[in-house]
């Protein structure tokens, strides 16, 4: 019983602690590749601390609902992110068909994200929760077929048994069908996260951005707390990839904790390294990638039911 409360325990630390770590090594992975010496790796720490030291500067045109979005934006990401098994870990919240409480938590975050936006009064705001719920029902069929091809593989309807160990021993007789889910995923997780090529976190004022003029009207600890959970969303994405691509089942149950933190950091690379080489999409070509996402995920259920 003590062992499984530390192994709690440790989930917990990482779901809690590890999301901030991911955006500073990209982006000192994105100063390397441009020749600067760039941020300290805990910067993103920083950052959040200062911001939640703040006050909060509040228009008079702004309701209850501009406040409300940020706070429920990082409460369904961190039920989100406990409904994803770590490192071949059960999830500390697992039944069948958690996956479609998963996908309901962040649709609300999302919903009350966007009505956060629209609160505001701004047309700029407005535009972009347009985009948001626009691009986001391109995205999350995407993410769908993904656990149809799990579910099927796996014979699970939770969350921690698609995810989990026995994933290991189904790339043997499914491998196309699950390396197709990882490349979708790969592309949801960019476009879920407002990473390039679909947006970038460090443009602000810019007519293309997509998830960031939804929140340029927060400050203080409201938009530390925008940042918090933009940082678990990614690290969620980041684990559920990792869950698919690199399964630890049969790992001895504590290495599998070092393994699953170094793939976490591996992934941020490889999403700075992204970042690095790629320029932003033409705003009209980001719904072409995401139903390619869409068509590739499909492509692999149909693999499987074939």
């Amino acid at each position: 019983m003590t062992v499984a409360y530390l192994h709690l325990a440790i989930h917990l630390a990482l779901v809690f602690l590890l999301p901030p770590l991911s955006l500073g090594v990209i982006n000192k992975t994105k100063a390397l590749f441009a020749g600067r010496v760039g941020p300290p790796l805990l910067q993103p720490y920083y950052d959040m601390a200062k911001l939640f030291r703040k006050g909060t500067v509040l228009s008079q045109t702004t309701t209850w609902v501009f406040l409300a979005g940020p706070a429920v934006g990082l409460v369904t990401t961190i039920l989100a992110a406990l409904l994803i098994p770590l490192g071949g870990h059960h999830a500390p919240i697992a039944f069948d068909g958690d996956f479609v409480l998963f996908a309901y938590a962040l649709g609300l975050g999302r919903f009350f994200t966007i009505a956060a936006a629209l609160d505001t009064g701004s047309a700029f705001e407005g535009m972009g929760g347009a985009r948001e719920a626009t691009f986001s029902c391109l995205a999350e069929p995407a993410v769908f077929f993904g656990f149809l091809v799990l579910a099927r593989a796996s014979g699970s309807y939770s969350l921690s048994g698609m995810l989990g160990p026995t994933v290991a021993t189904t790339w043997s007789s499914a491998g196309a069908a699950l390396g197709a889910v990882v490349v979708s995923w790969f592309v949801v997780l960019l476009a879920e996260n407002s990473r390039i090529p679909f947006d970038d976190p460090n443009t602000h004022l810019e007519l293309t951005m997509i998830h960031e003029v939804m929140v340029l009207d927060h400050s203080g600890p409201p938009f530390g707390m925008i940042l918090y959970g933009a940082a678990m969303k990614l690290f969620v994405f980041g684990a559920m990839v990792l869950g698919v691509a690199m399964p630890l089942g049969g790992m001895d149950p504590w290495a599998s904790w070092g393994v699953f933190v170094a793939a976490t950091l591996l992934l941020a690379i490889a999403i700075g390294v992204v970042e690095s080489i790629m320029a932003r999409l033409r705003l009209p070509q980001v719904p072409s990638l995401l139903v390619a996402a869409c068509l590739i995920s499909a492509f692999g259920a149909v693999l499987l039911v074939r």
